[in-house]
């Protein structure tokens, strides 16, 4: 009995010792090698012992190594490292934003990678290898999930609106207040773009931005599903006899975006600014028709817009 354990443990180390050498081998490179070193054993072995160590992917093998100051890394391990750790942020954003299993969930992944992408660089600066590079993924794997560029792209767009559509109809439930189902479409469309989702920022801003024309032909029935919410909204508002819906439209979605630019987050939230807006807009247009009613105030109260903006 003895016998057999000082032989399982010294097992063991040769298989941890091999781990730390060769991190980058899985474990049927691994069994194979350990073998012809002396130490028979079955790739299920190795993943045995790896498991109970914590071992058991390149990634924790290289993790565990980066934190010994003595480890020198060769160029192909630290890009195996830097890969896992970009893989490791995409897919915590993709658990966050309601991600699933399997290929759906390596689908969503390259969708929030090639959003993050398309906002720092363009859609011109961005390449598929780029895309594949920060999930993790040879660049043949995402041309499996999208046949070219231009599809991924479209792939960004129709997941981005639909989700904030879902999002903003979810909000407005039962209320019937016009003034104040602005309001929520509004703070939605804020919280979108100021979020932490890649996806819903490059959509919620796209209403303004300028693509490829046949990009932004491609994604013109989205974007216009997702306009269309504020048509209907404005649409249902008390206004000032002559005033222009489709500008006012345009100029409160114009607002909206911009506050990527100046919001901080921990200062005002994005209900407080979307009440205030709807102040702003309430007063402005007020004051642009002198003989026309003021549009009705929150929540059935009579009072104008303009006499509840305190500061």
């Amino acid at each position: 009995m003895e016998v057999r354990k000082q032989a399982a443990d010294t097992l063991e180390t040769a298989v941890l010792r091999f781990a730390a050498e060769q991190p980058q081998l899985g474990q049927a490179k691994a069994a194979a090698a350990l073998t012809r070193l002396g130490h028979p054993v079955s790739p299920s072995g190795v993943r045995y012992i790896w498991r109970k160590h914590g071992l058991e992917t390149t990634y924790k093998r290289l993790t565990a190594l980066a934190g010994k100051s003595n480890w020198q890394p060769s160029a192909g391990q630290r890009a195996l490292l830097n890969r896992g750790r970009v893989q490791r942020k995409v897919a915590r954003k993709s658990a966050a934003a309601g991600g699933e299993d399997g290929a759906e969930a390596r689908r969503g992944q390259i969708l929030l990678a090639a959003a993050e992408l398309y906002s720092q660089h363009g859609y011109a600066g961005t390449s598929m290898r780029d895309i594949a590079r920060m999930v993790g993924l040879l660049a043949g794997s995402v041309y499996h999930h999208f046949p070219a560029k231009e599809d991924l792209f479209v792939a960004v767009h129709q997941e981005g609106f639909r989700q904030l559509v879902q999002r903003i109809e979810a909000k407005l439930g039962t209320e019937l207040d016009p003034w104040r189902r602005l309001e929520i479409a509004c703070a939605e469309h804020i919280a979108a773009i100021t979020g932490d989702n890649p996806i819903h920022q490059m959509t919620g801003t796209s209403l303004f931005a300028i693509h490829e024309p046949q990009l932004q032909q491609r994604v013109a029935v989205e974007r216009e599903a997702y306009e269309k919410i504020f048509r209907r909204l404005i649409a249902a508002l008390e206004l000032p006899r002559g005033i222009d819906r489709s500008l006012f439209r345009l100029s409160l979605l114009g607002a909206l975006n911009w506050s990527l630019v100046w919001y901080r987050s921990g200062k005002k939230t994005p209900q407080d600014i979307a009440r205030r807006m709807m102040t702003v807009f309430g007063a402005g247009l007020i004051q642009a028709s002198a003989a026309g009613q003021p549009p009705r105030a929150h929540h059935g109260r009579s009072r104008p817009a303009a006499s509840r903006a305190k500061d």
